[in-house]
């Protein structure tokens, strides 16, 4: 694939792979305070160490069959429940960098935590505009994404966002809910590094 080449706003750095999303995500899940301990329990099902995220082979196919069923069976997926319920098996993933305005266009998944969050727009923008005005959803603090938005006016790296949608002008976020709030609150101070999927079939799921 030819880099640099900006395609509806998502300026293409390279190829990606559906092994990279899964590293990618269980990586994003294992640092999660949220969802760590949940994959740390999957790991030691299956016998495994946190090396095989935190320092993911590509290229070793048994490798990447653990982690994809250790996402299945976290997550959902591959098996059309949860989070990846109607996720389409056929999807194009490359390593692309959104600028603020596209990574702003991003929606939240639909969830009812961040519909409510974002007032029903499912916008990342919205959602920092509540958290402002003190707005806490389900009582749950808001004290996280603060936290992560002064890390991000810092400058300090965060893990590519997974992006997923029928087109590159239409995504949704798949991982990274609380890194694309903490943008959002920042103001969205620079491009972001993100793996973006895409699939016709993605309508269903990024609806």
């Amino acid at each position: 694939m030819v880099t640099g080449v900006i395609i509806v706003g998502v300026r293409v750095i390279g190829d990606s792979s559906e092994d990279e999303m899964v590293a990618c995500f269980l990586l994003g899940e294992l640092t999660s305070r949220r969802f760590g301990a949940g994959i740390r329990r999957a790991l030691a099902v299956v016998g495994e160490s946190e090396l095989l995220l935190t320092d993911p082979d590509l290229i070793d196919p048994a490798a990447n069959r653990v982690r994809r069923e250790l996402l299945g069976a976290t997550r959902g997926y591959g098996e059309n429940r949860d989070l990846f319920e109607n996720f389409p098996g056929q999807v194009c993933w490359i390593r692309a960098v959104l600028t603020p305005e596209d990574l702003a266009r991003v929606r939240y998944i639909e969830y009812p935590y961040w519909n409510e969050l974002s007032a029903g727009s499912r916008l990342p923008s919205d959602a920092a505009k509540r958290i402002r005005s003190g707005i806490r959803v389900f009582g749950v603090s808001n004290r996280r994404f603060v936290a992560a938005a002064r890390a991000v006016r810092r400058g300090q790296r965060f893990p590519p966002l997974i992006l997923a949608g029928p087109r590159r002008d239409a995504l949704v976020c798949l991982e990274g809910h609380l890194r694309l709030t903490a943008h959002a609150l920042a103001g969205f101070p620079a491009e972001v590094e993100c793996l973006v999927g895409t699939a016709r079939a993605m309508d269903r799921w990024a609806r």
